[in-house]
């Protein structure tokens, strides 16, 4: 008999409420930030801003092509993982490094660039011992704000190329994709340091760690000595959660008390990863000139948020495999979760950094129950519905092209979309992005099972999820993991490395492409026969399309994982 978690449902509304209520404003800012001509912030952040032009040598009011735009995109990113690898490999001879972390093997600095750049922050290492102040610091939470940066700045130029033509007053021209380093300096300085400080403050007064100091020593109440590791923990928990990266300081992730210490930092960190890229959604319709357009899609996007979530819960409740044993399941199946969390702040953790490509997690995914682990592994096969930074909304809008596309063809009228026609060359396009992520994970977890079977820690079935689980997780660019994976080994070290690295810089170069295919078109004004796509029936016929496209890409190797294990 499934359990009704009434703490649970009374959670998940109030933060869908708070995350609803940030939308507006946020999504304000958002566009106030990349697409208004002045901003009340000027003052404030312009002359900061100045001076980081003129050192990148850059100006910023130049206007980019696409192949450029996305060219510097590349560059720039490519230039930091370069710096972060050379670090990772030196840092034991590095300051900053009071409890004395080695020097990276390759393979897994390798990994861990690419996982940091990509906005994955996948971790085959334990922070706290394995790496220096200076690499956390640098290679970690740096990243966490520039692939984040980068993630804005490509939502920004993809929102130009579906904006309205229309010149409204205080808004910029919109002629072009924009120029990446406006894009990118902007989304610094004027978005993720300030939310992020404002977050950290919040997380420093429940008691998280921010500070310089090293490791502490103390004395058990056995007498044995144990070592208490620190350090900017806030800092970079801020950014994990905001930047939707992932990943975390210490091995435990944000189970660990030092990270996520109180059921209220639980649910600041679930509303800081749904928050911006929401947002982001909210001003696409805003530069569309039709803020039903946004809607439409947070709405179906919650919805599946809801569904996947309900049906996670109902899985947790319970333990079928303990039903016949005199076990007390009232508190639901608690195995690998913290009791300050229970069940309820468990999955609605789980689902949030799922849905949002987060990849943070609060429990230990390996130990839920089958049905319960499948629900993060099908939105990561959904390719993280909300997904990230800028990468969410071109993520939700490979469907919703193909959505329109197809329902056009139901009701054979030409496909449209905002206006513009959809023709054969924006559907390969999107099509070619949409098969990047399927092909990397499927291509990729066979790989691994032929030549890193060692790597498992179940057989079975749930050892192949755990494969499935690593190879869907890189390929979304989430970073969560199924724990049991052992994955410090070169083989899966290299292999998911540059999983990250396709599943990334694939898919945004095509979709830049596609929003500048877009942006070359003649707009038609609606008529009697145009099918409307602010309406809630394109929610739910796009509803439909994403759960239809993943059941037929993955069904059957689910059924050789979680659903296989839930069989038995």
């Amino acid at each position: 008999m499934v359990q009704v978690d009434f703490a649970g449902i009374v959670q998940a509304i109030i933060i869908i409420v708070v995350v609803l209520a940030l939308t507006r404003p946020v999504g304000g800012y958002v566009v106030a930030v990349y697409f208004k001509e002045r901003s009340r912030f000027d003052t404030l952040f312009g002359p900061f801003e100045r001076a980081l032009f003129r050192i990148l040598g850059v100006n910023p009011t130049e206007n980019m092509s696409v192949k450029r735009y996305i060219l510097n995109l590349l560059l720039l990113n490519g230039l930091m993982a370069v710096v972060v690898l050379v670090i990772l490999l030196n840092q034991a001879s590095l300051p900053l490094n009071p409890n004395g972390a080695p020097n990276m093997a390759i393979d897994q600095a390798f990994n861990t660039a690419t996982s940091f750049i990509t906005n994955t922050n996948w971790q085959s290492y334990a922070g706290e011992t394995q790496l220096s102040y200076l690499s956390q610091m640098v290679c970690i939470t740096f990243l966490m704000f520039t692939s984040a940066a980068t993630g804005l700045a490509a939502g920004a130029a993809f929102i130009r190329g579906f904006a309205s033509r229309d010149k409204r007053p205080g808004f910029r021209q919109i002629s072009g994709m924009g120029n990446f380093y406006f894009d990118f300096v902007r989304s610094l300085t004027r978005v993720l340091i300030p939310l992020a400080l404002i977050v950290s403050l919040i997380l420093v007064a429940q008691g998280v760690p921010q500070t310089l100091n090293g490791p502490l020593t103390y004395k058990t109440a056995e007498g044995a000595s144990d070592t208490l590791y620190r350090g900017p923990v806030a800092s970079l928990e801020s950014i994990k959660h905001l930047g939707t990266n992932g990943g975390g300081y210490y091995a435990q992730n944000s189970a660990f008390p030092y990270e996520n210490p109180t059921p209220v930092t639980n649910v600041v960190e679930i509303v800081a990863m749904l928050v911006l890229p929401i947002s982001l959604i909210y001003a696409f319709g805003v530069l569309v000139g039709n803020t039903r357009e946004a809607w439409v899609l947070i709405g179906a996007l919650i919805v599946i948020f809801v569904v996947m979530l309900s049906i996670g819960l109902a899985a947790e409740t319970s333990n079928q495999a303990l039903s016949n044993l005199a076990v007390n399941q009232s508190a639901g199946n608690m195995q690998g979760k913290e009791v300050r969390f229970g069940v309820s702040g468990s999955m609605i953790f789980t689902v949030t950094t799922t849905s949002t490509g987060t990849g943070s997690v609060n429990s230990m995914l390996d130990s839920y129950t089958a049905l319960g682990g499948l629900v993060p592994l099908s939105l990561l096969m959904l390719n993280s519905p909300f997904a990230g930074e800028g990468s969410g909304l071109l993520s939700i809008l490979i469907y919703v092209i193909l959505a329109v596309f197809i329902a056009g063809l139901m009701v054979g009228r030409a496909p449209q979309y905002l206006g513009r026609k959809i023709e054969s060359k924006e559907v390969k396009l999107t099509l070619l992005a949409f098969l990047v992520h399927p092909i990397l994970i499927l291509g990729g977890t066979a790989a691994g099972v032929v030549f890193a079977a060692g790597a498992m820690g179940n057989p079975g079935f749930h050892g192949f999820t755990e494969m499935l689980y690593a190879y869907a997780t890189a390929a979304a660019n989430n970073g969560s993991a199924f724990a049991g994976l052992h994955a410090d080994t070169p083989f899966l070290n290299y292999t998911l490395g540059i999983t990250m690295l396709l599943g990334r810089y694939v898919t945004f170069p095509l979709m830049l492409l596609v929003s500048n295919s877009f942006m070359q078109k003649k707009i038609t004004p609606y008529d009697v026969g145009t099918f409307r796509t602010d309406k809630w029936l394109f929610g739910l016929i796009l509803i439909g399309v994403i759960v239809i496209l993943g059941a037929l890409t993955f069904f059957p190797v689910l059924v050789l994982g979680p659903l296989g294990e839930a069989l038995l």
